[in-house]
């Protein structure tokens, strides 16, 4: 069995997962990357973090990737639950079938995950699981109804898990990210306009898709990085925090939906989202 602490990051082709693998595989730890593209994943073999193919919606993926890190290294010490995207759309508009799939892999697969890594967790006393969660896991955006459901789902599960597995000296971190500078945004929006178009919601579709591009910016958007070095943080702390806002704004909104009530709260998201 290795004594180098093993992490396991999903979604790590590019983004959040990209950054936090190579910066846990620099703080020490024997880091796996996976992605369902590995060919994306070249400058992290490059950078020392081992990585190979899974697929969050296939479950034999995620059994063999589990099995082979602990064959290989005979442990697991700290699964990060990156992997995920944005459904956007209103109810109305998105086909039960993709609203299914975004449960499929926002939740149902990183509930698998956890499944398959907890008899290592469990019987080496200790691990920890950091769940990729969102400050959309706190509040609420119009047309975005299916991507909230999970993160809210996330938040739950979560909690809940998180007294499951104390008494095995197991902890669980939620990070959550406000808006950050990666492709995860671009492609949202774009599956918003697509979605909508021709169809009741299409201009207020347009409008928010506005709002969503602000997010690309500096002055809305946060650097990757930042995330990654809070969800090292999480990985190495003694006493990590339960939650991690993370990015410009997150901790101030996070608040806001805690103190203010729904009607003022609605009508500061509309401000927004008009």
């Amino acid at each position: 069995m290795s004594d180098t602490r093993v992490a396991l990051v999903t979604g790590a082709s590019s983004g959040i997962g990209e950054v936090t693998a190579r910066r846990l595989a620099e703080a020490g730890f024997t880091t796996y990357g996976v992605a369902r593209r590995v060919d994306r994943m070249s400058g992290l073999a490059d950078s020392g973090v081992q990585t190979f193919a899974m697929d969050v919606t296939d479950d034999a993926s995620m059994v063999d990737g589990v099995q082979r890190i602990i064959d290989e290294q005979g442990r697991l010490d700290v699964l990060v639950n990156n992997a995920g995207y944005g459904s956007y759309g209103a109810v109305e508009d998105v086909p039960i079938d993709e609203a299914r799939r975004q449960f499929e892999v926002n939740i149902f697969g990183l509930a698998r995950l956890v499944q398959l890594a907890l008899p290592a967790m469990r019987k080496q006393q200790s691990g920890r699981i950091i769940n990729i969660s969102s400050v959309g896991g706190k509040f609420y955006e119009p047309l975005g109804a299916w991507y909230h459901a999970t993160k809210f789902a996330l938040e739950g599960l979560s909690d809940s898990l998180r007294l499951e597995l104390a008494p095995f000296g197991i902890k669980v971190v939620i990070v959550e990210p406000g808006p950050i500078i990666t492709e995860w945004n671009t492609i949202a929006r774009d599956g918003l306009v697509e979605i909508s178009r021709g169809g009741a919601y299409e201009e207020r579709s347009q409008r928010i898709y506005k709002t969503m591009e602000r997010g690309d910016t500096g002055w809305a958007g946060t650097d990757p990085d930042v995330v990654a070095k809070k969800i090292v943080k999480a990985a190495t702390a003694r006493h990590p925090a339960i939650r991690y806002p993370v990015g410009k704004g997150a901790g101030s909104l996070v608040l806001a939906r805690r103190l203010l009530p729904d009607r003022v709260f609605d009508a500061m998201i509309n401000t927004q989202y008009r």
